[in-house]
């Protein structure tokens, strides 16, 4: 298989899940698409991109992610850093013809979504989004029954991404709740994932009506100082979908007891699907074809070698996690750069994330102006 030189930017939360991925990648989905080299990572602290770079096996590190960029053994620009950082880097490394794979939100706006969806297809880069609930088996499956007509016409999708981190009021203020860092907050944090997967599960969005509330006004700093909070802390919003079906999303970080619930339900012609991250191997469906006296929703265990993803894995009911999603995201990012090919339909580009942002532009302006937006890209 070809060698791949990956240059990370981020060595937190995203950085870490992303470099486990890209490790265990060679030896589990065998043969793999193409073997990452761990070639350099950049951070803002030199101390601790240092500490990472030893830690996760990079060869190098960087304090400025313009050198990792000028790197010539970086054939990939994984960019797992900040939602401020998404936009000068990513646009910078297509430029000089660098693959990039991108966290999500793409950009804090739509605006600066179009920029780099714009910029990667001008260099004619491969390039996508980290949506990767695109890659967990079970949605996966439900796309392939969606594709086959199984389901028949869907008429409702109702979505809610449920977290309860910092319902605390004593919670300190991080950048996922700054605007100027993170563009929004439950939005864009959570709603974005929502949003792909309604786009990837029914399609495009028509028109929005929505709401956003900030529980939590100001939050102490580092410091000790206290910072306003700009970001929505919840949203809810009822979608209008170009098919007619109709749905509604919600997200909070204000649910307590919800750790990463991740909720979605379709109801169709002829089926109604329920899947829930917390248990993410599983999915409920029903059958409107059933028996009257015993039909009810059977939960399907999405485990078997003849599931998407799982030929990669363990003996049936053997189970895998959040993690592995990153492994899937990533061997198919590497496929399509070998091959030449779009990452698209399954995996998310820079024109879905740009269409993405779109969307959460116009349920903040819905919320602000508390009216109807109808979705124009």
């Amino acid at each position: 298989a070809p060698s791949l030189g990956i240059g990370m930017l981020g060595y937190a939360f995203m950085g870490k899940a992303h470099t486990n991925a890209l490790k265990k990648l060679p030896y589990m989905v065998y043969p793999p698409p193409a073997v990452p080299r761990l070639v350099a990572i950049a951070g803002r602290t030199g101390a601790r991109v240092r500490e990472a770079a030893h830690r996760y096996g990079y060869t190098r590190a960087y304090t400025d992610w313009r050198a990792l960029i000028d790197d010539p053994e970086v054939d990939v620009f994984d960019n797992a850093g900040p939602n401020d950082l998404h936009a000068d880097p990513n646009i910078a490394a297509a430029q000089v013809g660098k693959h990039v794979i991108s966290e999500k939100p793409l950009g804090r706006t739509a605006a600066e979504a179009h920029a780099m969806w714009q910029a990667a297809r001008k260099a004619r880069i491969r390039h996508q989004v980290a949506f990767n609930y695109r890659f967990v088996p079970a949605v996966r499956l439900i796309r392939e029954l969606i594709d086959a007509g199984r389901l028949g016409r869907i008429y409702h999708f109702r979505a809610a991404y449920l977290q309860e981190w910092i319902a605390s009021p004593d919670f300190p203020m991080v950048w996922r709740l700054e605007a100027a860092q993170a563009g929004s907050g439950a939005l864009g944090d959570l709603g974005s994932h929502l949003i792909d997967l309604a786009r990837y599960l029914v399609g495009e969005p028509r028109s929005v009506v929505a709401r956003t509330e900030t529980f939590v006004k100001q939050r102490k700093d580092a410091r000790g100082r206290m910072r306003k909070v700009d970001v929505d802390d919840a949203f809810q919003a009822i979608i209008e979908y170009r098919s007619g079906a109709v749905g509604t999303l919600e997200a909070s970080r204000f649910c307590p007891g919800r750790k990463n619930s991740n909720t979605f339900e379709i109801n169709a012609e002829r089926a109604s699907i329920r899947f829930n991250l917390e248990r993410m191997n599983e999915l409920e469906i029903f059958w409107t074809d059933g028996s009257a006296n015993t039909n009810g929703f059977t939960t399907v265990l999405v485990s078997e070698s003849h599931h998407p993803f799982w030929s990669s894995w363990w003996p049936q009911g053997h189970m895998i996690g959040w993690e592995h999603t990153f492994v899937h995201e990533f061997a198919h990012f590497f496929e399509a750069i070998v091959q030449r090919k779009p990452v698209g339909p399954h995996a998310a580009d820079f024109e879905d994330g740009y269409r993405n942002a779109v969307i959460c532009d116009a349920i903040l302006a819905s919320a602000r102006e508390r009216k109807q937006i109808d979705i124009r890209y």
